[in-house]
């Protein structure tokens, strides 16, 4: 008897074995084992120039860096590699509207040349005034200015104690720019504030607050704050009709810049929860990811991975999902962990104390909360 549960262990193992080679025969970049992710964290990375690549491109007004490094990379985050050996820019994040760039090879690795426009001249009867043109951004900023000026993650805590409208002697449920509202006294009385509302608790799948989602509503301006209890103050430049309850931030919104790309190493985390609340996500997207300032940094490039439920390999293979399915507690090989299967990119460009704001890159598929994120 226990040389036949053997044989049938060995069988199964051989079985599956058999499964996960042939999914990563049909590509193993996109079909990755979390294993093989974290097994390759450490591994220098190989830039291989895409067999599509164009032999010259000429850089336009609206490009931006990662579209351009997708024209010629699989992996468009290894492109200050391409640099490695060229000594004509010292920045790899500086290209500029008319360069024009080419690949060559060296010693069997591709090098990247960039003949550069002449500097531009204006006369004029006075002046001679040359005109630099500004460098490409990394990223689609105009798919995400918004959420960089607008959103924000706070701490549960500080949410908490922030002033709050309370309405106006109009009886109004909203207020426009230039209404006087009387808000609730908390703290010291700042000059400026911006109104601020909650989109959501976000919360990783232990159950622990990250933060709370806010956006900005509109600015607020002190007009008194003389009395017991409450301020009065002046809404001003309004994105949104503010509403009472709205709370009064007196702090700075997270400042994002202009980013240096540089793929993840050991960070791992999941996507839990996006800027509106979808069920699916996809390319351009903002998410938000549960990994902190103190563990990553913007620019950093991560791959978004799916991962099936456990299988059951009992008399009848099942899923765990499926109800009234139990594992076994015992590590007998009856448990089939399926591989994570690699869908899609993103880069972090904002971060907060506990959580971080990504925005997709690439998707093979729509994305859901719960995708993990780890090395690309």
């Amino acid at each position: 008897m226990q040389g036949d549960v053997s044989a049938n262990r060995q069988e199964r193992g051989n079985t599956y074995m058999i499964f996960v080679k042939k999914l990563i025969s049909k590509g193993a970049c996109l079909l990755t084992l979390l294993t093989f992710v974290v097994a390759g964290f450490a591994m220098a990375q190989q830039v291989d120039i895409r067999p599509s690549a164009p032999k010259t491109y000429t850089v336009k007004k609206n490009d931006t860096l990662w579209d351009i490094a997708s024209l010629f990379l699989d992996k468009p985050w290894l492109w200050p590699e391409l640099w490695r050996k060229n000594t004509q820019i010292s920045n790899p994040h500086l290209i500029y509207p008319g360069d024009v760039l080419t690949i060559r090879y060296v010693d069997g690795q591709p090098i990247l040349e960039v003949v550069r426009n002449k500097k531009q001249l204006t006369l004029t009867p006075t002046t001679v005034t040359e005109t630099k043109p500004q460098p490409i951004s990394v990223l689609p900023w105009s798919a995400i200015a918004t959420y960089v000026n607008q959103n924000e993650l706070l701490a549960e805590e500080n949410y908490s104690r922030l002033p709050y409208l309370l309405g106006n002697q109009e009886a109004d449920m909203r207020f426009v720019e230039g209404d006087l509202v009387l808000s609730r006294k908390m703290g010291r009385p700042e000059d400026q504030y911006r109104v601020i509302r909650k989109q959501s608790t976000i919360k990783d799948f232990e159950g622990n607050v990250l933060g709370v989602q806010v956006h900005h509503v509109a600015d607020a301006t002190m007009v008194e704050d003389k009395a017991a209890d409450q301020w009065l103050v002046k809404v001003d430049k309004s994105n949104f009709e503010a509403q009472r309850g709205d709370k009064l931030y007196a702090g700075k919104f997270t400042d994002a810049k202009d980013l240096t790309l540089a793929a993840a190493t050991s960070q791992r985390g999941h996507i839990v929860g996006n800027l509106h609340e979808h069920t699916l996500t996809g390319k351009h997207d903002v998410v938000i990811v549960d990994i902190g300032n103190k563990q990553i940094a913007p620019g950093t490039v991560m791959g978004i991975y799916t991962q099936g439920p456990d299988i059951i390999d009992g008399h009848t293979p099942r899923y765990s999902s499926e109800t009234n399915v139990v594992k076994s507690v015992f590590n007998d090989g009856s448990t089939v962990k399926q591989p994570a299967l690699k869908v899609g990119e993103l880069i972090i460009f904002k971060t907060f104390e506990k959580a971080s704001y990504g925005i997709i890159t690439r998707a093979k598929d729509s994305i859901q909360r719960g995708a993990i994120v780890a090395n690309p």
